[in-house]
């Protein structure tokens, strides 16, 4: 399997792996512009905006850009994280350049049609009420929003329904002009794919586009902050977060051990602790997440009412614990499973697709899967104490309770239980 990476005059980055036997194709571009890069008036335009991408071109309707792709046998999506967008489709070998046609169509010539704009922004209103009627949804909107209070990064995705209801296609077209420059385009394909000729299609499309500055997202700090929201539900929901490493750190993957071992799967210490030995959940995991300057571990559970604060407080008895008690067998066993999870998740042209847009998103540069690999098993018993020290040491924590949550620990008992 070979990687080319090949960069136009105006900043557009190609990058391409083929993948020998294979008789499908991934293709997709990701644009480096997502929740964190919109003012507070614009909150929800980015993933609105990916919606509308959908909606009908200079060239396409709707139903053509789904016809399209549908009638060859293939698949199209977007999604919109806090940090990037992304487009993408997969098809057979020989309909790579009808998929590039299409996602270069809807990523270039967006129609805007206002009667479009109405339809979807029904469609994202009701997607925002289903997210509020979901629990184990919101509530991480909530923890990110006290995590990063007054932020962009801490504000969510989908936007209030407030600035939904207002954006039009002004708003889109500004958006759009600020940060889908050249520079702020990835485009990414894995499978039987040929290099040469994803350079040729992306030159003669995107490389008339003049270059422009890219514009950069504001920094982020994590503040840490409580919001208990109290309502009859059959479960308390509760997630919790302390300050961990952005994927530019050095001990990233020291974090990313460290989340594994703690709540990465049923053989994990929380899993263990919590409800195999004590029946206090049903639920229960640990998730680093990281962004370019900052990063979170966040813990979540659900829980019966009457059960709630002993939940919280042995979760917190646990990370602190950590510090001093990790075992060499919880860090092997941690480390197999990241290697086994990045090893099977690549053996679709999908996962490399979107790992190659990923990695060259934050390196400007696509490390080999052995550099990978390397550094996951370079990370030790020592390394993850140590960082599981400073990650409890840090002082600020964040905190997010949903439900019947009256019995739950205020943060600040909490937060002075991980220091003790």
């Amino acid at each position: 399997m070979t990687v080319e990476l090949h960069r136009l005059d105006n900043g557009l980055r190609i990058v391409t792996e083929h993948m020998p036997g294979l008789k499908s194709a991934s293709l997709g571009i990701w644009v480096n512009a997502g929740g964190r890069h919109e003012r507070p008036e614009q909150n929800g335009i980015a993933h609105f905006l990916e919606h509308m991408a959908f909606k009908g071109t200079a060239r396409r309707s709707a139903l053509q850009i789904a016809e399209a792709i549908e009638n060859v046998g293939g698949y199209i999506n977007a999604y919109t994280s806090r940090e990037m967008t992304a487009y993408y489709a997969r098809v057979l070998q020989e309909d790579v350049a009808l998929a590039f046609d299409v996602i270069s169509d809807i990523v270039l010539n967006p129609a805007f049609d206002p009667r479009e704009i109405e339809v979807e922004r029904g469609v994202i209103l009701q997607e925002i009420g289903q997210t509020l009627d979901t629990p184990d949804d919101v509530i991480f909107d909530w923890l990110q929003e006290v995590a990063y209070p007054e932020q962009a990064l801490g504000r969510s995705i989908l936007g209030p329904s407030e600035r939904v209801k207002a954006f039009g296609e002004t708003d889109f077209r500004r958006f759009v002009a600020d940060h889908y420059s050249p520079g702020q385009l990835i485009l990414s394909a894995a499978g039987a794919v040929d290099h040469d000729e994803i350079v040729r299609m992306a030159e003669a499309v995107f490389g008339q586009i003049p270059a422009r500055p890219n514009v950069a997202p504001t920094g982020a700090t994590f503040s840490g902050g409580e919001r208990r929201e109290l309502k009859g539900l059959e479960q308390a929901h509760f997630a919790f977060a302390l300050e961990s490493a952005g994927y530019r750190d050095d001990d990233v993957y020291d974090a990313q051990v460290y989340a594994t071992a703690m709540g990465g799967g049923m053989s994990s210490r929380l899993f263990q602790e919590v409800r195999e030995k004590r029946g206090l959940c049903y639920s229960i995991f640990a998730q680093p997440g990281a962004y370019a300057d900052t990063g979170m571990l966040t813990v979540y559970a659900g829980t019966s009412a009457d059960q709630v604060g002993a939940l919280a407080e042995l979760t917190v008895d646990e990370l602190r614990r950590s510090a001093a008690d990790m075992t060499d067998e919880e860090i092997n066993r941690a480390k197999a499973q990241m290697k086994a999870g990045l090893l099977m998740g690549l053996e679709s042209a999908s996962s490399r697709c979107e790992r190659l847009a990923r990695m060259l998103a934050i390196w400007d540069r696509i490390p080999t899967l052995e550099e990978t690999v390397e550094r996951i098993d370079a990370v030790s018993r020592r390394s993850t104490m140590d960082y599981a020290a400073r990650l409890c040491g840090r002082g600020a924590t964040a905190m997010a309770v949903y439900g019947p949550v009256e019995r739950t620990p205020g943060l600040g008992t909490l937060t002075e239980r991980l220091a003790a």
